[in-house]
């Protein structure tokens, strides 16, 4: 079984930064893909990031040049910088990993941006 934690979440004034982690419990060259979503309050959940294996990147349309998705396979974690906070980027951030088989959820990190 795979686990996902999330940290570095939190509160924040617009235009600041913060920085997410997903720490998982294997080891994260054998995943597909790591992606971050986010879910805000009423909303679904929608995709922010992705990194395949090799590295190659995805953003949604919002966050492009703001965010930046990376991952550190000795350290099995997944990050996600994010830049120039907007007051609508509040949600909850949850870590995705696409295994072979089977995806896996974090149990997701509260990042509130205010103006």
């Amino acid at each position: 079984q795979v686990q996902l934690v999330e940290s570095g979440g939190g509160l924040v004034q617009a235009g600041g930064s913060l920085r997410l982690s997903c720490l998982a419990s294997v080891n994260i060259f054998t995943m597909s893909h790591m992606g971050w979503y986010r879910q805000a309050p009423g909303k679904q959940r929608d995709l922010v990031a992705l990194i395949t294996s090799g590295g190659t990147t995805t953003y949604a349309d919002s966050v492009k040049g703001r965010f930046t998705i990376s991952r550190d396979n000795a350290k099995n974690t997944v990050y996600l910088q994010m830049n120039s906070l907007k007051p609508e980027d509040t949600a909850v951030y949850y870590c995705k990993a696409y295994g072979l088989r089977n995806n896996y959820w974090g149990q997701g990190t509260q990042v509130t941006v205010s103006s």
